[in-house]
């Protein structure tokens, strides 16, 4: 017995020396530097109801998705009547229903028929009139690939928001869809809203194309715009006539850094294609030597330099009159990758502050009287083993909070209401110990043999008791979102910590008490 008390010791001990470094951080602002070396250095984080933050719903224009699809079905479609040897008078997105053709020949009407039907199943194929030799077709998206299409820009749109966020360094971001399209997020501690807003929303569709050298700008500013061309601005107003056809885009980029120019000493970010960005960059580049390609983000030209030479090696840089911050966050967006779609605030909202503070303060002192008047109770009802109680649940406050800090968990002020019902929880098991050891020493029984038979006839019903409300508390972390799953926290956390402070630590000083140190009553 005295060996196995002391190895229960021992490891309670750890435990306890474990949490205190755990919670260090948390406890002081200053560590050494040893100590972030090799031991734990995160703080216990405060949600947003807590330190503050934003409060944000964005709205998806999942229309605009569907409006690219289209546009890029025009471009294949396009290829496909060239194979198939079907002339055409003209072809375009119709509104944001679908495609309209007009063949040149009623011979081809069946062709494309049948070609139609084979390569655009997500398509029904509708004649709306036909004049001479020339058949009108209306290329009408279906219901079930327009909602597919409307939700994949919406799981895309949360997916490159979330990879932003992370990058841009918040600390438990809450990002969840919502219904109508909408995404909810909310950022606690975020110093500077304006920058996140403009990080969050930025579409960042990168393209490059080549400027149409062999027309006038001014020419094309007075209305002659060339077929096949268009003209975009830079951030200065300047007007640039370039190519429609996109000969590169950013979904290629596996990754972008910001680099400081040695002979301006000015950032620029610095960008690296995949295998298959590289080929299509170095054939690029290769065929239009000596002529200009326009770096454009979105629907903004940012620079259109000059070609020298073919560029391998998948590289290329992005640069202007950045400061490092506009630097840096034009790298996120482009790590992270474009949105499918635009995305427009519906709803914002800042927490400030001093909302939390008198959350946590109100939390705080709510628990520290609940935890007076159940410490008072177990020491005036129970004796000595009502301080035996207390102990432990002074011990599970400190697992409570040290397990936050381990798992990384976010201290919201439902997780306060967590901490307080397992305040009650934690001397549960405690008082169900104690009356079946109180009903031990009724019959007559030694303290050894009352303390021993309390804690295994009282084991099933706590174990019972905690497992069940687990079970629902997971439930609550699996499924809820937000304040739900910040409650689901701290009481899983709390529950397990109750059981291992009243089965297994308490009955470590029970034994040390009345086994080891033979003591003849139990003051219970």
């Amino acid at each position: 017995m005295s060996k196995s008390l002391t190895l229960r010791g021992v490891l309670a001990l750890c435990v306890v020396v474990l949490s205190f470094v755990y919670l260090t951080p948390t406890l002081t602002s200053s560590l050494p530097g040893w100590w972030t070396g090799f031991l734990p250095d995160e703080k216990i984080n405060l949600g947003l109801d807590l330190q503050g933050g934003m409060h944000l719903v964005l709205e998806v224009e999942a229309a605009k998705a569907v409006e690219s699809h289209l546009e890029l079905v025009v471009e294949e479609l396009k290829q496909d009547l060239r194979k198939s040897k079907l002339r055409y008078m003209s072809l375009e997105r119709f509104k944001n229903e679908g495609i309209q053709i007009s063949l040149m020949r009623q011979g081809d009407r069946a062709v494309f028929r049948e070609m139609a039907a084979a390569n655009y199943p997500d398509f029904e194929v509708k004649e709306i009139s036909s004049e001479g030799e020339r058949s009108d077709f209306h290329l009408i998206l279906e219901t079930r690939p327009r909602n597919r299409i409307t939700k994949m820009a919406v799981d895309q749109a949360l997916e490159t928001i979330r990879n932003r966020i992370d990058q841009f360094g918040v600390s438990e971001p809450d990002i969840r869809p919502q219904k109508d399209n909408r995404i909810l997020i909310q950022l606690p501690g975020v110093k500077d809203p304006q920058r996140a807003i403009a990080l969050i929303g930025r579409t960042a569709l990168l393209e490059f194309k080549l400027v149409d050298e062999d027309h006038g700008v001014q020419e094309a500013l007075k209305g002659d715009i060339p077929p096949g061309s268009e003209i975009l601005y830079n951030d200065k107003k300047q007007p640039y006539l370039l190519k429609k056809r996109t000969m590169l885009t950013g979904e290629y980029i596996t990754d972008a850094r910001v680099q400081i120019d040695s002979q301006y000493n000015e950032p620029y970010v610095s960008l690296s294609f995949d295998a298959v960005g590289s080929r299509l960059f170095e054939r690029v580049t290769g065929d239009n030597i000596k002529k200009r390609l326009a770096i454009i983000l979105d629907n903004t030209v940012n620079s259109a330099p000059v070609i020298q030479d073919r560029i391998s090696g998948g590289r290329a840089q992005i640069t202007g009159r950045f400061d490092m911050e506009e630097a840096r966050d034009l790298a996120i967006v482009l790590r992270a990758g474009a949105l499918p779609a635009p995305v427009k605030i519906i709803e914002e909202r800042t927490v400030g502050p001093s909302l939390g503070k008198d959350s946590i303060e109100k939390g705080f002192k709510s628990m520290l009287i609940g935890g007076v008047i159940v410490i008072l109770f177990m020491a005036l009802y129970y004796g000595l083993s009502g301080v035996v109680a207390d102990m432990a649940l002074l011990l599970n406050m400190l697992f409570i909070m040290a397990g936050l800090a381990f798992f990384g968990a976010t201290l919201t002020l439902p997780g306060i209401a967590g901490i307080i019902l397992t305040i009650g929880m934690s001397v549960d098991a405690n008082v169900l110990i104690f009356e079946r050891i109180r009903e031990e020493l009724r019959v007559g029984k030694t303290p050894r043999t009352s303390i021993e038979g309390g804690y295994s006839k009282a084991l099933v019903t706590i174990l019972d008791a905690n497992v069940t409300t687990l079970i629902a508390a997971l439930v609550l972390f699996q499924f809820g979102t937000g304040p739900v799953r910040g409650f689901a926290v701290t009481l899983s956390i709390g529950i397990l910590s109750s059981l291992f402070t009243a089965i297994f630590v308490t009955r470590i000083v029970f034994d040390y008490l009345y086994v080891n140190r033979r003591i003849k009553r139990i003051s219970i």
